[in-house]
C-alpha cells in the first residue's frame, strides 16, 4: 500500500485489523448507485481481493448518483471504471472483473473463489434472489441491499436480517423468494420510508427509469460496505 494509506484506519482498530482486512475478498454484484459507494467504502478500508461483477456500462443518466459515473467513464464498463479508481487508491488491491449478468448459470462462476463475503447491490429482483438463494444454500455471509430509489429520508434507513425487513416493496419480493431458505446469514439495508410515488422515466437506451438522489443510494452502499467490514474484522472491530 501506498504510504500513510491506512494510517487513520489502523489508529481505530489496529495493526491486527488493517492486517485483516488486506487479508479478507469480498464478492460485489453491482457496481452502479449502491454498489460504487459500497466499493469505494471497501477499497479505502483497505479490503485487498474485491470480484466485482456487473455486465453493464456508464451513461449520462448515471452521472446524478454513480460515484463511478464521470465524463471520463461515460461508455465505460462499470467493471473497468471500478478496476481503474481502485488501482488509483491502493495500487497493491486485487479487482477481478466479472462483466456477466447475474442468472442461474453465471452464479455459481461468481461466487466460486473462497471469498469471504457477498456484497449484493443489484437492482433486478428476479436476479437478487437467485444470487441470494444460491448464498443461502452456500453459506456465505452475505449484506444486501434492498429498495435505495425513489427515497429521499436518510432517517429512515435501517439494517435489519432480510426476513424481518419492512415497507420496502422489493424487501417484500425478495422474503417471498426467500421462503424455504435458510437466509439467517443474509443482512439487509433498506428503507421504512414508503417509496415516494412519481412518474417512471427513459434513460438514453429507451430503458424505463425511475428517479433516484445520489443521497440515499450513497448511505445504503456505505452502510452494506459498513457492515461488511465489521463482520470481517470481528473482535477486532475496536481500538488496539
Amino acid at each position: 500500500m501506498a504510504e500513510g494509506f491506512s494510517d487513520r484506519t489502523e489508529l481505530l482498530i489496529g495493526p491486527g485489523g488493517v492486517e485483516r482486512l488486506r487479508g479478507a475478498s469480498v464478492v460485489l454484484c453491482g457496481v452502479g448507485a449502491v454498489g460504487g459507494y459500497a466499493f469505494e467504502g471497501l477499497v479505502r478500508a483497505g479490503v485487498g481481493r474485491i470480484r466485482v461483477v456487473d455486465k453493464d456500462a456508464f451513461s449520462e443518466s448515471n452521472m446524478n448518483r454513480q460515484i463511478l459515473a464521470t465524463l471520463d467513464t461515460i461508455g465505460m464498463e462499470k467493471t473497468e471504471a471500478a478496476r481503474r479508481r481502485a488501482l488509483s487508491i491502493n495500487p497493491e488491491i486485487r479487482v477481478e472483473r466479472m462483466d456477466v449478468l447475474v442468472s442461474e448459470e453465471t452464479v455459481p462462476e461468481i461466487l466460486d473463489g473462497g471469498f469471504d463475503v457477498l456484497v449484493d447491490a443489484i437492482d433486478t429482483v428476479r436476479m437478487k434472489v437467485c444470487l441470494l438463494r444460491a448464498a443461502c444454500e452456500s453459506g456465505m455471509r452475505t449484506f444486501s441491499s434492498m429498495g435505495a430509489a425513489r427515497h429521499l429520508d436518510a432517517g429512515a434507513v435501517r439494517i435489519a436480517p432480510v426476513m424481518k425487513s419492512r415497507v420496502c416493496p422489493v424487501a417484500s419480493a425478495v422474503r417471498s423468494g426467500l421462503r424455504g431458505y435458510d437466509a439467517s446469514r443474509v443482512t439487509c439495508v433498506y428503507s421504512e420510508e414508503r417509496p415516494i410515488q412519481a412518474d417512471a422515466g427513459r434513460d438514453g437506451h429507451g430503458k424505463s427509469v425511475i428517479g433516484s438522489m445520489p443521497t440515499i443510494p450513497a448511505i445504503f452502499g456505505m452502510t452494506l460496505a459498513s457492515e461488511a467490514i465489521g463482520y470481517i474484522l470481528g473482535n477486532e472491530f475496536r481500538r488496539a
